[in-house]
């Protein structure tokens, strides 16, 4: 956990009816300082999208050689390599070199189609990476709680997240697929 980082635990009741994957996963999140609430809670929906009983999050936003999460498979090698926002260059051929499957999520409308107008042609050489922009329909930072309790729905592509007040809508537009 990051120095000075304030520690989120979630409990997150996954109900993914495209996967058939259904679990409740009980996580902890450390939040950076330099962190807002709408990072954080992006980190859970891309858990959320990709879930399975060996996806853990990592030190990410603090540490440069560990993605915000990912699946290791019991020898050590990295199956899922998963970053959020606009990584540059260095840091996207060292993902694909290092794991199975990489899979960006962007969510910041301006920013993201800037970064992925600016990076089509170095994104288009990696075979194995995948670039999603996360269309948010809500006010996703007021999941945001230092505890958390998320009903997790997942059907034809749309993740609904749902606590006691709110409810959120995430669509995926795929950008790029790996091949």
């Amino acid at each position: 956990m990051a120095a000075n980082a304030t520690i989120h635990k979630a409990v997150l009741n996954i109900a993914n009816m495209d996967t058939h994957y259904y679990h409740e996963h009980n996580v902890t999140l450390a939040k950076h300082p330099s962190e807002n609430e709408l990072r954080l809670m992006v980190r859970v929906v891309a858990f959320v999208l990709n879930a399975n009983e060996n996806l853990v999050f990592c030190k990410g936003i603090s540490q440069d050689d560990e993605p915000d999460i990912w699946e290791k498979a019991l020898d050590g090698d990295i199956k899922l390599w998963i970053d959020l926002g606009q990584p540059d260059e260095k840091r996207i051929k060292k993902a694909c070199g290092r794991s199975d499957k990489v899979i960006i999520y962007t969510y910041q409308d301006g920013m993201a189609s800037a970064w992925f107008k600016q990076m089509d042609k170095v994104l288009k050489r990696f075979k194995n990476l995948s670039v999603v922009f996360l269309n948010i329909d809500g006010d996703i930072e007021a999941l945001a709680q230092r505890s958390m309790a998320l009903q997790c729905n997942m059907s034809d592509g749309e993740l609904t997240l749902i606590n006691d007040d709110e409810s959120v809508t995430i669509t995926q537009s795929v950008w790029k697929e790996d091949r």
